[in-house]
């Protein structure tokens, strides 16, 4: 019974998050109206990097774990519209560690997926494009790409 497996592993991923994960990251199960957890969808907060464009922004992201995990990665979700190169329309994130067919591997944790994500914000793969806006930007103008990002940042403020 996979399912059994993946949720035991995400309650042990909780735990150690919750001992140890980088300043001003949030990763939580999503609890549900009747007060239970749900270990399948977690809701996460990346800070922006220090010294980037991206600094000062702390943005949503949904993870969705299926019962396949940790043999297959969870579906990491920006908001709709995310605007990124490596983030598609629908605002799934476009990453290699991933990527069942590619970079995942059934050890690579939450917070490594966090980091990366994080790590990849500003560090976009214009070799993997997802989005047509984002990437163009990206590649042919540096100055206005780097004004979408700092306007993005300033849309998810730190909550308080």
């Amino acid at each position: 019974m996979s399912g059994g497996i993946a949720r035991g592993r995400l309650a042990e991923e909780r735990k150690a998050w919750r001992k140890n994960h980088p300043h001003g990251f949030v990763a939580k199960p999503e609890t549900l109206p009747d007060g239970t957890v749900n270990l399948m969808v977690w809701h996460c907060t990346i800070p922006g990097k220090t010294g980037t464009d991206w600094e000062g922004g702390f943005f949503p992201l949904t993870l969705h774990f299926s019962e396949d995990y940790p043999s297959k990665p969870p579906k990491c979700k920006f908001p709709p519209g995310f605007f990124h190169p490596n983030v598609y329309p629908s605002g799934t994130v476009c990453l290699s560690i991933l990527n069942e067919d590619s970079g995942w591997r059934p050890a690579i944790t939450v917070k490594q997926i966090l980091v990366g994500i994080q790590d990849l914000l500003d560090q976009p793969n214009p070799a993997d494009p997802a989005q047509t806006e984002g990437y163009h930007l990206f590649i042919q103008d540096a100055t206005e790409y780097k004004k979408r990002v700092r306007q993005q940042s300033r849309q998810y403020p730190p909550l308080v």
